[in-house]
């Protein structure tokens, strides 16, 4: 688009906002059609020339420079109407990368839609099993709410609809799976509602990368450091299985706390969890787990090497503790196709360290019943095949279970979206 055309529109946008103002560009002559666009909204601070005086109106105009007139207009809203501020705002919305860029912060952009902001994500799923022998095909899409209560509180929520290709019984329909409230005080915050909760590394493996957690959580960050402390119950219905007696944790109350330090060389994590028990008759459906856990991650260039290590304290079982480590190169960046990440991880894992459910993409966990011990590699990777779009793929493969049959190897790929 010729400059001149673009400033003729946007002074549409502006109408009524300024005065009749003097020449400033000694190349729009008083004659030119839009030499009244052109002075009015120099005179308002939102258009510039170059340093020789000229506008140079018939050359185009970049993105760029539409988006620093966009910036400007934003600084003048509250002397808009109520039409040309929806304009503003899909203008906003379309060049939101390169007002980034200057500067504007996305959630300025966000609040001018009633305080409301929405974003969320989509996948299509393959896998082949080695739990069930069984191959899946299925789709998942998320939507994300934010309200912006006021400078320090907003309202999170998160709708899930789980489709299942190969047989529409075991769709999920919608459900919120996210609800809380977070009040923001300086460095600390409290959150409270539904929330996700995990812990670990490789995608959450232990409960999953959002697991819904009913609770409260008192959290805080500064620099390098975080923390969290919480107490609730976990929304699910993973059970683990020994003797033929199964013990849920879901609604069964617990605390938790969380730190991690960035020493630049390296990351430093630890996790506490502790199951309070629950009202059940006998021993056998009563829950007392508590487990410890420690996790460390070290870049070297563009590789990084990363382990942690977990030790329930509390059960009967042989099996208490598991443990991983590997290796891994590069980052995925969502905004830039072609970038990615591998990684191998090496994982023992013991059944009382393992309640169900996880956040690797494969079903290799399911084998783990009862007090076994399990032992397999997981091999993933991520790629941006365009902007916000990324393939995902994981093997799992030579699964060593120390009691029964070991598992076939088991894989799976999806494609991901972000919107």
């Amino acid at each position: 688009m010729k400059k001149i055309l673009a400033i003729a529109a946007v002074a549409a946008l502006t109408a009524g906002v300024s005065a009749f103002a003097a020449n400033p560009f000694s190349d729009v002559s008083t004659d030119d059609w839009a030499y009244q666009a052109v002075s009015d909204l120099s005179d308002q601070g939102v258009v510039e020339g170059y340093p020789d005086g000229t506008f140079k109106g018939e050359r185009n105009i970049t993105r760029y420079e539409l988006a620093q007139i966009i910036a400007r207009l934003m600084a003048k809203e509250d002397q808009l109407n109520a039409e040309q501020r929806a304009t503003l705002d899909k203008l906003a919305g379309e060049y939101a990368d390169e007002l980034a860029n200057l500067g504007v912060r996305v959630s300025n952009l966000e609040k001018k839609v009633g305080n409301i902001s929405w974003s969320g994500d989509a996948r299509m799923r393959y896998k082949d099993n080695s739990y069930d022998k069984a191959d899946g095909w299925d789709g998942r899409m998320r939507i994300n709410v934010k309200g912006q209560v006021n400078d320090s509180t907003t309202i999170n929520g998160r709708l899930t609809y789980n489709m299942n290709f190969k047989d529409s019984t075991k769709d999920s329909g919608v459900y919120m799976d996210i609800l809380n409230a977070k009040h923001q005080f300086g460095d600390f915050a409290v959150t409270l509602g539904r929330y996700a909760n995990n812990f670990g590394n490789e995608y959450g493996w232990r409960f999953g990368d959002s697991h819904d957690f009913d609770g409260a959580e008192l959290s805080y960050a500064k620099n390098a450091f975080n923390a969290k402390v919480g107490f609730g119950q976990f929304d699910t219905d993973y059970t683990k299985d020994a003797n033929d007696d199964k013990t849920l944790i879901d609604d069964k109350d617990a605390f938790y706390a969380k730190a991690g330090y960035d020493f630049g060389f390296a990351k430093l994590g630890a996790d506490y969890l502790k199951f309070q028990g629950n009202n059940g008759k006998d021993a056998a459906t009563k829950l007392n787990d508590e487990l410890y856990g420690v996790d460390l991650t070290i870049p070297v260039g563009d590789f990084y090497v990363l382990g942690e290590y977990v030790k329930n304290t509390t059960t009967n079982f042989k099996n208490d503790d598991a443990w991983n480590a590997g290796i891994g190169y590069g980052v995925a960046n969502w905004k830039k196709p072609g970038t990615f990440n591998i990684n191998l991880m090496y994982n023992d894992i013991g059944g009382a360290t393992y309640f169900g459910g996880t956040g690797i993409g494969t079903d290799m966990l399911g084998n783990l019943k009862g007090d076994n011990e399990l032992k397999f590699w997981n091999l993933g990777t991520d790629v941006t095949l365009a902007k916000n779009v990324q393939l995902h793929g994981e093997y799992a493969f030579a699964a060593d279970l120390d009691k029964g049959d070991d598992p076939d190897d088991a894989w799976t790929v999806s494609l991901n979206y972000n919107f």
